[in-house]
C-alpha cells in the first residue's frame, strides 16, 4: 500500500484487509455531509487508491451508525452564498479541481458502498455511483433536494431513472421522499440489506467472492461493461477496452488456466 504523504482532515483512509482500502467519511457532527474542502480531499483519496497497485477494491462508508452521508453541507453552502466575492471565487476554484465520486463514470476499480446510516442527496448519489451497495436495515435513501430549493445535480436525476423503472424514479425525484433500505433492495438499487451488526460480515463475504477473480480481470470486466452500456450491442462487443488489453498481457491471465490445469487455487498478482 502506498502511504499517504498527508493526513486527511475529513476522512479515514485505511487498509482493512489485504488489497482492500476503506475510505470513511468522518464528519459525524454534520451527519457526514460534505463541504467543498471535503469534496477535494475525497477526490484526492480516490485518486490515490486508483493509482495504488496494491489496492484492488475500494469501500466507501461513513463513521458511526447514524449517517452514511447526508449529502452536501447546506450550512457551508449558505455561508459561501453569503460570503465575499473573493471567498466565493476561491470556493468555486477549489470545486473545479475536484473529480467527485458521483461524477466519475470510469473509476478503474470496484467500488463498494457500505451504507451504515442515512444516505440522502449526495449520499444517495454516491451509493448509486458505486458498483455494489450493502446497507444496514435501518438506512433510508432519498433525494430531498427539491425541498431545499435545489436539485439532485450530482447525478441523482440521471442515475435513478437508469437504475429503476422511470415512473418509480420520477416519484422519488419529484416528491423528494425517502425509501427504506428494504424498498431500495426490492426495486434493485442495492444488493443486500442486513442488520447493522452484520454489515461488516456481509461486506467481507462479498469481497471474498470478488477476490476469487483476478484483479485485472475484474477491472477489465468493469470497464467493458460500463463503457459498453450506452453503445449498441455490436459496437460494444467489438469496441477496444484498454483494461482488457492489459489483462490479456498479464501474468494473471496465464496463471488462471495454469492453476485450473494443475487443480489448485490461482495465486493472483494483479499484474
Amino acid at each position: 500500500m502506498q502511504q499517504l504523504d498527508w493526513t486527511p482532515n475529513y476522512f479515514l483512509y485505511e487498509m482493512t484487509r489485504p488489497h482492500v482500502v476503506r475510505i470513511t467519511i468522518n464528519r459525524p457532527e454534520v451527519r457526514n455531509a460534505i463541504n467543498t474542502p471535503a469534496h477535494k480531499e475525497w477526490s484526492d483519496l480516490l485518486d490515490h487508491a486508483a493509482e495504488d497497485e496494491d489496492v484492488w477494491i475500494v469501500v466507501v462508508t461513513g463513521i458511526g451508525d447514524k449517517a452514511f452521508c447526508a449529502g452536501r453541507d447546506l450550512k457551508y453552502l449558505s455561508q459561501i452564498q453569503h460570503a465575499s466575492e473573493e471567498d466565493r471565487r476561491a470556493d468555486s476554484q477549489l470545486m473545479s479541481e475536484v473529480t467527485k465520486l458521483i461524477e466519475r463514470f470510469d473509476y478503474p476499480k470496484p467500488l463498494i458502498a457500505r451504507v451504515n446510516g442515512i444516505a440522502l442527496g449526495g449520499g444517495f448519489e454516491v451509493a448509486m455511483a458505486c458498483d455494489l451497495v450493502i446497507a444496514a436495515e435501518h438506512v433510508e435513501f432519498g433525494l430531498p433536494e427539491p425541498r431545499r430549493g435545489i436539485y439532485a445535480g450530482g447525478g441523482g436525476v440521471h442515475r435513478l431513472p437508469r437504475q429503476i423503472p422511470l415512473k418509480l424514479a420520477m416519484e422519488y425525484l419529484l416528491t423528494g421522499k425517502s425509501m427504506t433500505a428494504q424498498r431500495a433492495h426490492e426495486i434493485g438499487i442495492i444488493n443486500e440489506v442486513v442488520p447493522y451488526a452484520e454489515l461488516d460480515s456481509a461486506l467481507d463475504l462479498l469481497i471474498d467472492d470478488i477476490m476469487r477473480g483476478a484483479p485485472m480481470s475484474i477491472r477489465a470486466t468493469k470497464q467493458s461493461s460500463m463503457r459498453g452500456l450506452n453503445l449498441p450491442l455490436g459496437d460494444a462487443f467489438y469496441a477496444d477496452y484498454p483494461a482488457v488489453r492489459a489483462m490479456m498481457d498479464s501474468e494473471d491471465a496465464r496463471e488462471g488456466p495454469k492453476a485450473f490445469a494443475e487443480k489448485r487455487q490461482p495465486e493472483w498478482k494483479g499484474r
